[in-house]
């Protein structure tokens, strides 16, 4: 699933260059089979866009004029945060916005960039406070209300973070991922529940859209393996097949940590990691839980060590 606002480099407006799509290759490659029993599929990760380099080269180099005026710098200093965030470098990305808001305090979508920053930084508080800004400024920001709703969910809010991503489904409800993401804050507060509002949801997403398997396999109306069988259709380069893959291993990872296989989620994440697609917003939230699921190993470990030293004591 795309970022905010979706795979768009917007320094491209600022600086002219030779369009702004990502080159890909036109040409699948032979691990782009279904695969078989028991064979995931894996991509190749993302290499850096050239044309992205050039533009963050072109930005730092305005940014050093003295005659950008302080709009421009402040505009200049948000465009380059994207870049930074693209390439997966967080704490530029989070420095320029920064700058960029000291400039000009209106800058709604550099609140809403910092308060996602926040939230994988784990500071909750300020991710909250800078997506009520993003709020106040722009009230028709309609994704604000997706990355508020998944700090607070991230953040052990999961009321709060239901009515932001109810809210969010709301306003598209052909969309697959905003049903996905409130059933997984559903799902914290009543299980039966949220998975009767999936499968009401699912009557109004397209039959052909991918994501649409991704709901079926929470709705167990597929199987694991079917899912994964069913994951390069329609694939025509390996960019393409990075991002699907981004998206499938990291709902993956979450399904089967459901049914109590931590050990396999953790693969399942590292593998969405693994493809460098930086701007999603499962790649953003995949090394969260990779540490969510470490802890959970980890108290598990714990719990088995307390129970063996207690059986010892008692047979002592």
């Amino acid at each position: 699933m795309h970022s905010s606002f979706g795979k768009i480099i917007l320094a491209c407006l600022l600086i002219p260059l030779a369009g702004c799509k990502t080159t890909s290759d036109t040409n699948a490659s032979a691990n782009m089979n279904s695969p078989g029993v028991g064979h995931l599929v894996i991509s190749e990760p993302l290499a850096p866009n050239f044309k992205k380099e050039v533009a963050l080269a072109r930005i730092s180099e305005f940014l050093n004029s003295s005659e950008a005026s302080d709009k421009q710098k402040a505009k200049a200093f948000y465009d380059r945060g994207l870049l930074y965030d693209s390439f997966g470098l967080p704490s530029l990305a989070r420095l320029d916005f920064t700058r960029a808001l000291r400039i000009d305090s209106s800058m709604a979508s550099a609140y809403n960039f910092l308060g996602i920053h926040y939230t994988l930084l784990g500071q909750f508080e300020q991710a909250y406070e800078s997506f009520d800004a993003t709020i106040e400024l722009e009230p028709s920001h309609q994704y604000v209300y997706l990355n508020r709703g998944i700090s607070l969910y991230y953040g052990a809010k999961a009321k709060l973070a239901l009515e932001d991503l109810d809210k969010f489904q709301q306003l598209d409800t052909s969309d697959p991922y905003r049903a996905i993401w409130r059933y997984l804050a559903a799902m914290k507060i009543d299980k039966l529940e949220a998975a009767k509002q999936l499968t009401k949801h699912r009557e109004n997403i397209a039959s052909d859209a991918w994501a649409r398997q991704v709901i079926d396999l929470y709705l167990m109306n597929i199987s694991e393996r079917q899912f994964i069988d069913g994951l390069t259709k329609g694939i025509k380069s390996q960019a393409q097949l990075a991002e699907r893959l981004c998206e499938a291993y990291f709902y993956l990872g979450i399904f089967v940590r459901h049914y109590e296989q931590p050990d396999r989620a953790l693969n399942y994440f590292k593998l969405a990691l693994a493809t460098n697609v930086f701007e999603f917003v499962e790649h953003r939230y995949a090394r969260r839980e990779l540490l969510d699921t470490r802890l959970m190993l980890h108290k598990r470990a714990v719990m088995k060590k307390d129970a063996k030293d207690k059986l010892e004591e008692n047979k002592s």
